[in-house]
């Protein structure tokens, strides 16, 4: 028992201390750049569509390391439920534009 304990313990040190160091530096005020190890600015990657449970899009982007989701909106502000995809359905190329294959 003891021994689990010290492990889980040795685990959550090295957790923490990847929140602290994660080897990317700080992140700045500039949300819109990425600061991983593909680090460009987000303009250049290519988003595609995921279609939440009531049928609204959201704009996504996966570069591999990193993903990013942003509610789709029209120019009032409102959801766009487009019907591209079923719900819970992501379509489009939004894994290209990084050279870092996505496993999932």
């Amino acid at each position: 028992m003891k021994l689990v304990k010290i492990a889980s313990a040795l685990v959550m040190v090295g957790v923490l201390a990847g929140c602290e160091y994660g080897g990317h530096g700080t992140v700045g005020p500039d949300k819109t750049r990425d600061r991983g190890t593909d680090a460009k600015h987000l303009s250049q990657l290519k988003a595609g569509i995921w279609v939440d449970p009531e049928g609204c899009d959201h704009w996504i982007i996966d570069d591999g390391v990193e993903g990013y989701l942003s509610e789709r909106l029209d120019k009032y502000g409102k959801p766009v439920c487009s019907g591209a995809a079923p719900p819970m359905v992501a379509t489009g190329p939004f894994k290209s534009g990084s050279p870092i294959p996505d496993p999932l």
